[in-house]
């Protein structure tokens, strides 16, 4: 095998993006100035989000991605601690009719959808971070959330998508 060949079979970079994170975000971003289209419906989570990653794609160009969903099955934090996640307010309407065209999307580009009943994005993408690192990966969770800071390490990164035309920052 050629050096080159070596160098790009070795370079395998996982980049897993925390949707409802980065569907949240897209959407805020454009309160100010929502994007509604010709029949009046808001389409700055769908947007924004295929911005984001768009922008990934081309920069980045990742060997391996998946975009990563949480489902309305309760996890054992849930189930084990009645007060978590108990106070946070109801999925804005805006995002929730956003949901099932940035899914049609994403199937659009062929990424993976990965979700797991019982389990948040977050504890997936870690478990899944995890192991690429031992299989050889670079790992770039894609977040805009601070806790997954707890994941870093050499392999396992943290990708924070740049925000008003700042550039992205990666972080570990």
């Amino acid at each position: 095998m050629a050096p080159a060949e070596d160098a790009a079979k070795e370079d395998k970079r996982l980049f897993l993006l925390d949707a409802y994170a980065l569907i949240y975000r897209a959407y805020f971003s454009f309160i100010k100035n929502p994007r509604i289209n010709s029949r009046r419906f808001n389409t700055s989570a769908a947007f924004g989000f295929t911005l984001t990653l768009l922008d990934l794609i081309e920069k980045e160009k990742p060997t391996h991605i998946a975009v990563v969903f949480d489902t309305a099955e309760p996890t054992e934090r849930h189930l084990e601690h009645t007060e978590y996640k108990a106070n946070r307010e109801e999925m804005p309407d805006d995002i929730a009719t956003n949901i099932p065209y940035i899914r049609r999307i994403i199937e659009g580009f062929n990424i993976p959808i990965l979700e797991s009943d019982g389990y948040e994005a977050d504890d997936v993408i870690g478990t899944l971070a995890r192991h690429a690192e031992k299989d050889g990966y670079t790992t770039y969770m894609v977040t805009p959330d601070k806790d997954f800071g707890q994941l870093v390490t050499d392999k396992v990164l943290m990708y924070k998508p740049g925000r008003q035309g700042n550039a992205h920052e990666v972080l570990g």
